[in-house]
């Protein structure tokens, strides 16, 4: 493919190599050209360098033609011979049935055929496959249905599409595919994100007007007030699947993941304390350590490896440390849950130090580094190294990871300590512009405090770092205890010596 020739994003779509793609689109941003491209390189190949035969299903006869055009254009520009053979009516079983149209590659013989929707007509053939505007598909179970065995001799299935409400089957499929269910590679191209790759300098380079910066606003702005509403603008353009909101993950759900085994620890104190000298508070917070977090630890399974999470507050918010522990089976389980109110910083990092030298085969950890929580992130990426994950929360994260932690309370994948107002945490992520995400407001505790889902995003974190690839850090003498062996390295703190 000659540089230039397709928008970035149409550029990574091209190369994309994966048995199953799927692309959640905006409108017209050139998807269709950009697989059109894509079906002339694969057609017009040999079958000794890759070559085969495309299927492109559409869902009416104005896209079929649209794209055998496309194809005939791109043909043209890479010099490659092409001729029509015609086309066929093909039955599909409504008043909406339409042509087949097809173009054979003479040097290669293989073909390029835009058929119908009938996911029958994809029974016998072979090739690769493309399904567009699949949120507009009658049905795009019954079409993988009748597809995916193709990939059996090599065949690639390529799905695209622009939203179509919330329970369509391609949302329902994107669903999958976020919450780990799919192994399907999803790509998601949103108008601002085309925009940003040159989409309206190539319209206005196609269509010979003057582009700057303020006619892209105007246009960008006449299309979304063109639109019937704008939860029509958020579905055709922003990849927001229409009447999506409400509560991610019920309360029930939720409640049937928790166990009165694992306790919620917290430590909270008053103003005062964050006046008392230093050697003063460490101590305080290391007999609390002791007291509490100890006889948890001790109780971890050595033969299982863990992670943790951690969501950063300081005055407002709570900082909440979730150790996570990956059973034999890849069921998760949160062993204890540690909630700090009101800590300085430096007690914080004690406290969480404390917890982590003593994982049993640690192998990383999600910190929140947004504002304040940089310093106590980074601090623990300097004392554990690489496994550790600083992370900004952002609705690309929120929309990478939560369908995940959704997707461990509906399979019930997960356990974690029970508590009601952790159980008010979770149930406070909502579906916001079809993420996954806390909302602005606030939610309170049993005790009328303040809250901001702070265990979820822990929780989210701790799932997080339960994914990342990399070794466990855990190496102790065998003639010493894990606990031994970090109050023998480190001794008592004394900040005065």
């Amino acid at each position: 493919m000659r540089e230039g020739a397709l928008l970035p994003y149409q550029q990574r779509w091209f190369n994309d190599q994966s048995i199953i793609s799927i692309w959640e689109k905006s409108r017209r941003v050139g998807a269709t050209y950009a697989e059109a491209s894509r079906a002339v390189i694969e057609a017009s190949r040999d079958k000794s360098r890759g070559g085969c035969d495309v299927l492109y299903i559409p869902t009416r006869k104005e896209m079929a033609l649209e794209f055998i055009a496309s194809v005939a254009f791109y043909a043209r520009a890479f010099n490659q011979g092409l001729e029509m053979l015609g086309n066929s009516l093909f039955e599909d079983g409504g008043d909406d049935d339409i042509l087949a149209y097809t173009v054979r590659f003479p040097n290669s013989g293989f073909k390029v055929t835009a058929l119908s929707s009938a996911p029958s007509n994809l029974r016998g053939m072979q090739g690769n496959v493309i399904i567009d505007e699949a949120g507009h598909q009658k049905s795009l179970n019954d079409l993988l249905k009748a597809a995916v065995p193709l990939t059996m001799w090599g065949g690639k299935i390529r799905i695209i599409g622009t939203h179509n409400g919330v329970t369509s089957e391609f949302n329902q499929l994107i669903g999958e595919i976020r919450a780990g269910r799919k192994n399907y590679n999803l790509h998601r191209t949103t108008l601002d994100d085309a925009l940003k790759e040159g989409l309206y300098k190539r319209i206005c380079f196609v269509t010979k007007k003057k582009w700057s910066l303020e006619s892209e606003q105007e246009w960008r702005q006449s299309l979304i007030e063109s639109a019937v509403n704008q939860e029509a603008a958020a579905e055709e353009y922003f990849c927001v699947p229409n009447k999506s909101g409400g509560n991610a993950i019920s309360r029930v759900v939720i409640e049937a993941a928790m166990s009165e085994d694992y306790p919620v620890l917290t430590l909270e104190k008053g103003d005062e304390f964050n006046e008392w000298a230093e050697h003063l508070r460490f101590a305080e917070v290391k007999d609390w350590c002791e007291q509490n977090l100890l006889p948890e630890l001790k109780k971890l399974d050595d033969k299982c490896r863990f992670a943790f999470g951690e969501d950063f507050g300081r005055v407002c918010d709570l900082t909440v440390i979730a150790p996570m522990r990956i059973e034999k089976n890849l069921h998760r389980t949160v062993p204890f849950l540690v909630e700090l109110r009101n800590i300085p910083f430096k007690q914080q990092e004690q406290v969480l130090f404390y917890v982590v030298d003593r994982l049993p085969r640690l192998i990383g950890g999600a910190l929140d580094a947004g504002g304040n929580g940089a310093y106590l992130a980074e601090t623990a990426r300097h004392k554990y190294g690489s496994r550790i994950q600083e992370i900004k929360l952002s609705n690309q994260w929120y929309l990478e990871n939560m369908p995940k932690l959704k997707a461990a309370f509906d399979d019930q994948t997960i356990t974690i300590p029970a508590s009601d107002y952790v159980a008010s945490d979770l149930n406070a992520l909502q579906i916001i512009d079809g993420i996954i995400k806390l909302p602005s407001t606030k939610n309170k505790s049993t005790t009328g405090l303040k809250r901001h889902g702070d265990s979820a995003i822990a929780l989210a974190m701790a799932y997080f770092a339960t994914l990342q690839s990399g070794g466990e850090i855990d190496y102790i003498d065998v003639k010493t205890s894990r606990f031994d062996a970090i109050d023998n390295a480190f001794g008592d703190f004394n900040f005065l010596g």
